[in-house]
């Protein structure tokens, strides 16, 4: 008896260690990918929210920076803030070795298009784009507002600093330029400064529209509306938390695509939740102190923001912000009222907030442009069946390690598991029914940076 319990003893050693050669051998076949880019780390710890102080204050010393300002002066009004952002944005590439393409970008509003626009008026927006060494017409990019504004949408003339509406974005766009500047990736970056804002959202139509005649390829937009307040007027003061809005479903999906997501899901699955999603994925991952907020809307409710333009023409776009307003210093006149300060100061905004949601707007956009491009053709398989099967078009690319399944519960707002199978162009999840989950693929690069999840749009046509 006891020399049979010795013998199987060491059956089952052998069998543990059979396995975990079997094991290894799959990881060496497979060649895992690193689960973390150090680079990434890098760039946390580069953003500086000092660079982001001077920045805010040189954009509130304009006045104001309302779209129907002064825009000969050269101390005052949004003329003298989009010439100095774009000298700003000039520097930088100087210093980076000529890295960025800068250049203005414009179309004229005619009077009687918009209540808030009385007159002809050029909007007029600042753009510097870092072109990828691979793939130059693919784009991801970061926004922010110029224009500010105080009671009246209409007054153009009152000081209107608009120190966290919207300067802190755009100090986060020109920080993110400094730090990712340094850096070679093979997609392209789109640092961008967005104008007429708050008289409808003029500036991101404008460029939404030329993105689309030109044919690019738009990765993702993270716009940047307001990322330097924790005080909210709710009482709660937070400096580690912050909202990321993202919209269900494409716009302009078709009926078909509609009908069938009836019966085979995706109803929060859209591209503009997926970029919601590996912004989440990559704070918690590179950033872990801090804590997204996934809201499932467009936007607050009843109002709207830069990335709706590029949302409006199909591409993904999401809303990144604080996560308490404090609604006493948005779109006021400066004053004092029943001893409340009304206003959009300086002295309202925190330096190291906002130097903490650039960073989380930089390592999304360093992530998705060292990724390889995302699978297309992406299918699933699996009715009536005990096991699931995807399908995807694979890419001829060097840096691509492979690509990773995910899968999540029907219920779950975020993916809960995932796979990493290598180069396969197919693959069955055994035992895993389709019926109670929803599943996406990523590609993933050697330095193990990964693509967005793309949900399937195909289904596997069963012999």
């Amino acid at each position: 008896m006891k020399r049979k319990f010795i013998i199987e003893q060491k059956a089952l050693i052998w069998g543990l260690l059979l396995l975990s050669i079997f094991s290894d051998l799959r990881a060496q076949q497979l060649k895992i990918p690193p689960q973390e880019d150090p680079r990434i780390f890098e760039i946390v710890q580069a953003v500086s929210s000092d660079r982001i102080e001077k920045d805010i204050q040189k954009l509130v010393n304009f006045g104001t920076r309302h779209t129907l300002s002064d825009t000969t002066s050269q101390t005052r009004g949004i003329g003298a803030a989009r010439r100095w952002i774009k000298l700003e944005f000039e520097k930088i590439s100087k210093e980076a070795g000529n890295a960025l393409e800068v250049y203005y970008q414009k179309g004229l509003v005619k009077k009687g298009e918009s209540r808030r626009i009385p007159k002809d008026t050029w909007v007029v927006n600042v753009a510097a784009i870092q072109k990828g060494t691979k793939y130059p017409n693919r784009y991801v990019i970061m926004t922010g507002d110029i224009d500010s504004r105080v009671t009246d949408p209409l007054n153009s003339t009152s000081d209107s600093p608009g120190a966290n509406d919207n300067a802190s974005g755009v100090a986060g766009v020109l920080e993110a330029a400094r730090v990712l500047s340094k850096y070679k990736f093979e997609n392209s970056i789109i640092y961008l400064t967005l104008s007429g804002e708050e008289q409808g959202l003029f500036g991101g139509k404008f460029f939404a529209k030329e993105a689309k005649e030109k044919g690019w390829d738009i990765i993702g937009v993270l716009n940047n509306d307001m990322i330097g307040n924790i005080e909210g007027l709710d009482g709660i003061i937070n400096n580690q938390s912050f909202r990321i809005f993202s919209e269900p479903t494409p716009v302009t999906e078709t009926e078909k695509q509609r009908q069938l997501r009836r019966f085979y899901g995706g109803e929060v699955d859209g591209v503009s939740r997926q970029l919601a999603r590996y912004v989440d994925r990559m704070t918690n991952k590179y950033m872990p102190t801090m804590d997204p907020i996934m809201v499932y809307r467009l936007d607050r409710f009843g109002r709207g923001g830069h990335h709706r333009p590029f949302n409006d023409e199909g591409f993904p776009g999401i809303r990144i912000m604080e996560a308490h307003e404090n609604y006493t210093r948005q779109h006021q006149d400066l004053r004092r009222e029943n001893g409340i300060q009304y206003g959009d100061v300086i002295e309202g905004v925190n330096f190291d907030y906002a130097a903490k949601l650039t960073a989380v707007n930089a390592i999304t956009l360093a992530g998705l442009a060292w990724a390889p491009p995302q699978p297309t053709e992406v299918k699933i398989g699996g009715a009536v069946q005990a096991s699931t099967t995807l399908k995807w078009e694979m890419k001829n690319d060097p840096n691509l390690a492979g690509y990773k399944i995910y899968w999540r519960l029907t219920t779950s707002p975020q993916w809960e598991h995932s796979r990493f199978v290598g180069k396969l162009s197919e693959f069955k999840l055994e035992n895993i029914v389709i019926d109670n989950f929803l599943f996406g693929v990523a590609a993933v690069g050697k330095d193990g940076n990964e693509s967005l999840v793309v949900f399937p749009s195909g289904i596997i046509s069963r012999n």
